[in-house]
């Protein structure tokens, strides 16, 4: 089924990759289409899913996913509800089948030719060239009353029809585009290109663009998108998909309304390999321009002046990514080593990078991505080159938000230089101003280094720039503002990470500062747990069913002493917290001592993590302090 066909009152186009009624025309990206031709050829049968995905992706292996996204986007551009479908019914545990009758669109030409095709009865007659030159001046003048009726039709019409006109969008948000590969590494490819599109899209002053840590949430979400949108109280949702083969990749994207799950607009784009950063700034100029938004002309020569890159450097950045996950899967567990050797494996693939493509900026960025998604102790031997790799990164592109942050991030909590700290997150801030996750950021570092009214006023400015971000529930900030309750925040723990095994462990430590050592307990029982440290969970355990939980907490510190006597790959924050709240200070200012060395992530939060309370009035607080730089 080549031509085109009717589907009830939709007109199918499969060459032009469209479906239209009434004046209303969708774009389906190519596959989709070829889904729904498939469909279409076996119309009221039902195909199973093995023969859909070996049809339409013969050479390449896909999951069920992608199979599932097709059949959604074309309920989507038929309106079609999936929960009381008309168009595609789902078979359960079989697969599809398309239930309304087909029929074939007979091309005008076709019927011209049937209706030539009977034999001649008539004679020919002869016309007078008067006659003929009389016929030609009243066709002519019939096709201008022809034309001028129809514009006063369609004056008319457009006047009470009017055509659905784009809606203004000037929030929008990119959503992990999928890889359409079976091969791992391509989908961190995918992420690859879904970070670009965000960096491009946010670099428009005009546009406000949800981060790349909040869109990351929703990737392999099934949720519709409408509710996306409402959670993230966005206009525009980008969604798309990515496939590699050889030396060429095709991107799929399309933009969606998200309030009204309304599709306006879809294109594919097909490159070379090495021209990867002209697409993506192509594919975020189209959007741009779709939903009209006004451009710079920095905003556009930034987008316009794209160089290539080196394919062989994709591949190491996309091999290096791979590995990066995966050493952060070790933190905080008996796998130390392992996580060693994949960091190791990661910063190989890195410099590949580099050496094939030294001009390609997301790979200096990753030195330190690696670090911070890691979290190595001690980090100091991949230090020196995350920090060279940032300073080359900004080199390349000063204007670039996420290089300011990492870079101060690293000057904040590695090298304790609290000044160059603040020039980064202020840079940060002058490159995106309308970035509530660089505002944030700042207000985390001004409450670290006690300028509290500072950092409420950019708390409340990052809020406002971001509403669809709750930076009250952030890591951090969840945990350390005195408005939310314990119980307030556990509620949020059970309701969004409970197998998190930071925040478990931020609940512990709260838990326990605040003398409720019972739920102390139970959060370090249920941490220890997921961060593959079952013998530690089994001490809390038993010794709180012995002598009670401030004993289990006891027990612990014991265990905890007497394995750091022999290794060294326990997170130190974990042993000072509980001293803290159990008021040993000699022990907690040992564990500390090691926390400074060792370059904790605890350490920038001394001076309102209130865990600390118990040691402020100690001399050897104020040392600590000043030892690290912060004000006493």
């Amino acid at each position: 089924m080549n031509g085109d066909f009717r589907i009830g009152i939709w007109l199918v186009q499969p060459g032009l990759n469209t479906v239209s009624q009434n004046g209303t025309t969708r774009q389906l990206e190519p596959k989709v289409m070829e889904v729904l031709v498939c469909l279409a050829h076996h119309a009221g049968e039902t195909l199973p899913k093995e023969q859909l995905l070996k049809t339409i992706w013969p050479d390449t292996f896909v999951s069920d996913d992608v199979l599932i996204r097709s059949i959604s986007e074309i309920r989507r551009a038929f309106d079609d509800d999936p929960r009381e479908s008309k168009f595609i019914q789902t078979i359960p545990k079989r697969g599809y089948r398309l239930m309304p009758s087909v029929e074939i669109v007979k091309l005008v030409a076709d019927r011209a030719a049937d209706s030539s095709s009977t034999p001649e009865t008539a004679k020919e007659s002869m016309v007078s060239k008067r006659a003929s030159r009389i016929g030609i001046r009243l066709g002519a003048i019939a096709v201008v009353l022809l034309f001028v009726i129809l514009a006063a039709i369609l004056t008319t019409w457009r006047r009470f029809f009017p055509a659905e006109s784009m809606p203004q969008i000037r929030s929008i948000a990119v959503l992990p585009l999928t890889s359409l590969s079976s091969d791992a590494t391509q989908g961190y490819f995918a992420d690859g290109v879904t970070d670009a599109l965000i960096t491009d899209l946010a670099q428009i002053s005009a546009l406000q663009v949800v981060s790349r840590t909040t869109a990351m949430r929703y990737k392999g979400t099934d949720k519709p998108l409408a509710q996306i949108a409402r959670e993230l109280q966005v206009d525009g949702i980008v969604e798309g998909t990515v496939q590699r083969f050889g030396d060429r990749v095709l991107i799929n994207a399309q933009l969606i309304y998200g309030p009204a799950d309304r599709h306006l607009w879809a294109k594919s784009f097909e490159r070379d390999v090495k021209d990867m950063l002209q697409m993506q700034s192509t594919v975020a100029s189209e959007i741009a321009h779709e939903i009209q938004v006004k451009l710079t002309p920095a905003e556009q020569a930034r987008l316009r002046d794209v160089r290539p890159v080196n394919p062989k450097a994709l591949d190491a950045y996309a091999g290096a990514r791979f590995y990066i996950d995966r050493a952060g899967k070790f933190q905080f567990d008996k796998g130390r080593e392992t996580q060693k050797d994949e960091l190791q494996k990661a910063f190989s693939y890195l410099d590949s990078a580099v050496e094939q493509d030294p001009s390609y900026r997301p790979t200096y960025l990753a030195y330190f991505e690696a670090i911070e998604n890691a979290d190595p102790a001690p980090p100091f031997l991949y230090l020196p080159k995350a920090k060279a790799g940032l300073l080359k990164a900004l080199e390349l592109g000063e204007e670039d938000m996420e290089g300011h942050l990492a870079l101060a991030k690293l000057l904040m909590r590695y090298e304790y230089d609290w000044a160059g700290a603040e020039r980064e997150y202020k840079k940060s801030i002058e490159v995106n101003p309308s970035s509530g996750y660089a505002h944030f950021s700042y207000s985390e570092y001004l409450a670290n280094v006690g300028r509290s009214n500072e950092a409420d006023k950019e708390l409340i400015l990052a809020q406002s720039l971001s509403p669809a971000h709750d930076y009250s529930d952030d890591h951090f900030a969840v945990l350390q503002r005195a408005s939310r309750t314990l119980e307030m925040q556990r509620q949020t723990l059970e309701e969004k990470t409970p197998n998190n095994p930071f925040i478990l462990m931020i609940m512990a430590k709260n838990y326990g500062i605040a003398g409720r050592f019972k739920e102390s307990v139970e959060m370090w029982e249920r941490c220890l747990t997921v961060y593959g440290r079952p013998d530690f969970a089994a001490v809390l355990h038993q010794a709180e069913a012995k002598g009670g939980p401030r004993f289990a907490l006891e027990e612990w510190m014991r265990a905890v002493e007497e394995y750091s006597s022999h290794y060294d790959d326990l997170p130190v924050g974990m042993a000072a917290f509980t001293y803290s709240s159990l008021g040993n200070k000699d022990r907690a200012f040992v564990w500390l001592d090691k926390a400074v060395e060792q370059r904790d992530w605890c350490i920038p939060f001394l001076k309102r993590d209130n865990v600390w309370n118990p040691l402020r009035s100690d001399p050897r607080f104020n040392s600590l302090l000043r030892r690290v730089g912060l004000p006493s």
